[in-house]
C-alpha cells in the first residue's frame, strides 16, 4: 500500500522538537502524554521514552468516549503494570478531565514528600504536556487551563517563548515547544492515523483507505456497524471489503447512472462515520 507508505513527516521538525523538550526537560518534574483511545501504539512517538528519560509521566488515553470501555481499562492496566499512570479522558465533554491533577500528585508524591522534608511546604510543581499532532492537545489545554494563562517572562529560570499555564494550586504546566511527530515505519501507524482523521485524507486513496477500514472491522464485527447498515453477519463474513463497501453504498442509495455505485461517497461516508463513533465505541490497538 505504497500511499500509506509515502505519509512522512519532515525530520527538521522532529529534530527541532527534540531539542526543544530536552531543553525544557530540567524546568519539569514530570511528563503528561496525549493519546487516542482508539490507536495508543500509533498515536505515540516511540522516540519518547528516549527524550524523557526518567520522569515520570501520566498518560491520558483522549477521546476514550469513542473507544472501546473494555479495551481501555486493558490499556490502563497495561501501562500500570509498566509503572505508568494512565487515565481515560474526554478533552471535547471534559470527561474524566478531574483525575489529571490527582493523578499528578500521585505520581509527583515522592518528590512532594522530599520537598516538605526540606520544609518547603506546598512546593510547585511543573508537568509537560507532549503530544502528537490531532490527538486532543490543545482541546485539553484549554480545558484544564480554562485560559488562566501565566505569563513566561514574569517568571525567573523559565525560559523565554514557552507558555505555561496555572492549572490547579501549586501547580503549572508547560506546553511543549513544538510538537512530536508519529513515526510510520509501520504502514500500519499511517493506516490508523489516517482512520482517526489524524492524516488529511486528501493525500490518501480514500476508497483504499475504507477498504483497508472495513478489514478490520470485519474481524471486530461491532453490532452497531452491522446495524446501522442493514447488513447480516454472513455479508461481514464471506464478503470481500471491496463488495462491502459496494453493498454499505447500495443500501445507502448511492448510485450513479446506470446503476453503479458510488464507492467514493460509500468510502467518505464510512470513514465519517467511524470517526464519529457512529459504528460504535472500537479500538483498532490491543496491548
Amino acid at each position: 500500500m505504497s500511499e500509506m507508505q509515502s505519509i512522512q513527516w519532515f525530520p527538521g521538525h522532529m529534530t527541532k522538537t527534540k531539542r526543544q523538550i530536552q531543553a525544557s526537560l530540567k524546568l519539569i518534574d514530570a511528563v503528561a502524554e496525549i493519546i487516542d483511545a482508539r490507536i495508543p501504539v500509533s498515536s505515540r512517538n516511540p522516540d519518547l521514552n528516549k527524550l524523557i528519560q526518567n520522569k515520570p509521566r501520566v498518560i491520558l488515553l483522549n477521546k476514550s468516549d469513542m473507544a472501546n470501555q473494555t479495551a481501555t481499562k486493558k490499556w490502563i492496566e497495561y501501562f500500570k503494570n509498566q509503572d505508568i499512570t494512565a487515565i481515560a479522558v474526554d478533552c471535547k465533554s471534559g470527561r474524566g478531565i478531574n483525575q489529571f491533577v490527582p493523578a499528578v500528585n500521585r505520581v509527583l508524591s515522592k518528590k512532594i514528600t522530599a520537598l516538605k522534608e526540606k520544609g518547603m511546604i506546598n512546593p510547585t510543581l511543573r508537568i509537560m504536556i507532549v503530544g502528537i499532532p490531532n490527538v486532543g492537545k490543545s482541546s485539553f489545554i484549554n480545558r484544564i487551563a480554562k485560559q488562566n494563562r501565566a505569563k513566561a517572562e514574569d517568571r525567573p529560570g523559565v525560559t523565554r517563548g514557552n507558555q505555561w499555564y496555572t492549572i490547579a494550586k501549586n501547580l503549572e504546566m508547560l506546553d511543549t515547544p513544538g510538537v512530536l511527530w508519529p513515526k510510520f515505519d509501520d504502514k500500519t501507524v499511517g493506516e490508523h492515523l489516517a482512520f482517526t482523521g489524524a492524516v488529511k485524507d486528501r493525500i490518501l486513496d480514500i476508497e483504499l483507505l475504507a477498504v483497508r477500514l472495513l478489514d478490520f472491522l470485519k474481524k471486530l464485527k461491532p453490532k452497531d456497524f452491522i446495524a446501522r447498515y442493514k447488513l447480516e453477519e454472513s455479508d461481514v463474513e464471506n464478503s470481500e471489503s471491496y463488495d462491502l463497501l459496494k453493498l454499505i453504498g447500495k443500501k445507502r442509495g448511492m448510485l450513479v447512472s446506470g446503476g453503479e455505485i458510488n464507492t467514493e461517497r460509500a468510502a467518505i461516508m464510512l470513514l465519517d462515520e467511524f470517526r464519529s463513533a457512529k459504528l460504535g465505541k472500537i479500538t483498532l490497538e490491543m496491548p
